[in-house]
């Protein structure tokens, strides 16, 4: 296997569970994709979902490094847009201080919620005019300890400066994000599961490795895996994306039609929605593990985070076991059945 496998868990609370549930269950496949072989497990921020309990990431993290002794620990990611860099860097520095080596910072560009919950998040706080780009660069400095001497918080530093630094990733599904990473010299996560358009992933994967050629490519993706595929087809049923499009130009994906009324309602502009056949990849692990390679030939990729979109809980975790990277390496091991 030439690329690394890891996850993306985003906390989902099945019908019939509460959020502590679906946090042990978290805690739980953060353990297990250790013990499978994963490289990196990560975790989302979601806000004012019913159905989503990650809320929170750097408090989860905290948790999941106490839970877990050598996987790396990460967002998936930390929605920058809401806070400053600077408190940001001061957390992930926390983290990296207790999990020396262990820790990934995942930044994303979306909001990760509603207009209601982005203005409750942004409610008081000072608007200094920083727009995402002049924000991440600015976490990037903090967090390498290089401030500028000419910039305006010259000689600040993020404390605790841990002995090794947390490792920036930017998250995005878009040229733009590709170009801004390469730019910075960081590393690229593609949102395959949310752009699934082959077109702005080539031109992306493209723009990154020309700007930055020793980088990280990694895409993430939405993937089902069982025992055989029609199983595994069965398990993904007839799944939609639903996107809002608003009046300014901004597309947003949600995860449904309902979602996308009360998105469009509270942004207070004209919008449309549509709904496309989500992208999921499903089937045995060898016919997923097939596309892998094609993937990783086609853009040179480095790693893929696997997100497992259904709401049964057993079989999620089935999924995952069936393609980590000890199971495809030792067929004795036995699936989970519980």
């Amino acid at each position: 296997m030439s690329y690394k496998l890891s996850i993306l868990d985003q906390s989902p609370i099945f019908p019939g569970t509460t959020a502590s549930d679906a946090l042990q269950q978290t805690v739980l496949l953060a353990q297990k994709a250790e013990e499978w072989g994963y490289t990196r497990f990560w975790v989302s921020e979601h806000h004012h979902a019913k159905q989503l309990a990650g809320s929170s990431p750097e408090v989860l993290i905290s948790n999941l490094l106490a839970q877990t002794s050598k996987i790396q620990i990460g967002s998936g990611g930390v929605m920058l847009q809401h806070y400053s860099p600077y408190k940001v860097a001061e957390n992930f520095h926390v983290l990296s201080s207790l999990a020396p080596g262990r820790v990934d910072l995942g930044v994303g560009k979306a909001p990760g919620g509603l207009p209601l919950s982005t203005k409750a998040l942004q409610f008081g706080a000072i608007n200094d005019g920083q727009d995402f780009s002049e924000r991440l660069s600015f976490l990037k400095e903090l967090i390498e300890d290089s401030v500028s001497d000419d910039h305006p918080l010259a000689g600040i530093q993020a404390t605790p400066i841990p002995e090794t630094k947390p490792e920036i990733f930017l998250l995005g599904a878009s040229t733009n994000s590709a170009r801004l990473a390469a730019e910075l010299g960081i590393s690229f996560v593609f949102a395959k599961f949310i752009n699934s358009d082959e077109r702005v992933l080539e031109e992306a994967a493209n723009l990154y490795r020309e700007g930055f050629p020793s980088g990280r490519l990694i895409i993430a993706l939405a993937v089902v895996a069982a025992a055989t595929q029609t199983e595994a087809e069965q398990l993904v049923g007839n799944r939609k994306i639903v996107k809002v499009h608003l009046e300014s130009g901004r597309s947003v994906t949600v995860q449904s039609h309902e979602q996308a009324e009360v998105f469009g309602n509270q942004s207070g502009e004209a919008y449309e929605i549509s709904e496309h056949e989500a992208d999921i990849i499903s089937g045995t692990p060898a016919y997923v593990n097939e596309i892998f390679t094609q993937l990783q030939q086609k853009y040179q990729v480095d790693e893929f985070i696997l997100h497992t979109p259904i709401e049964q809980a057993v079989e999620r975790f089935q999924s995952f076991q069936l393609l980590s990277p000890i199971y495809y390496t030792n067929k004795n091991v036995q699936p989970i059945n519980s």
